[in-house]
């Protein structure tokens, strides 16, 4: 599992990339702990709407955005397929935010 930390002013947001494995059923789901209110978490718009050949991997976009200073949050996306929630994620990310107070 990779892990990155990084720092926000309220306000601001981040984009992470990950690759998707739609064609073989994997989709990326994000739970957010800690401070759940500091920061919002949204699939971007470059991630809809996109054509792959059949069978490639598809990138997907999340913006993680600060809400309220002080805040730390751990997001951590996982990558699993629905229709099996007792399998193991095939992927998994974790993504340490803290809201700082801004300029």
């Amino acid at each position: 599992m990779e892990v990155r930390e990084i720092e926000l002013a309220p306000g601001e947001s981040y984009t992470l990339r990950l690759t998707g494995r739609g064609a073989r059923g994997y989709v990326w789901t994000w739970r957010v702990g800690g401070d759940e209110d500091a920061v919002s978490v949204a699939e971007g718009p470059e991630s809809a709407g996109r054509r792959a050949e059949p069978g490639a991997a598809l990138e997907r976009a999340y913006t993680v955005r600060a809400v309220r200073a002080g805040g730390r949050a751990r997001i951590r996306f996982a990558q699993v397929r629905p229709p099996y929630p007792q399998e193991a994620p095939y992927d998994e990310f974790l993504l340490e935010v803290t809201v700082t107070a801004g300029a």
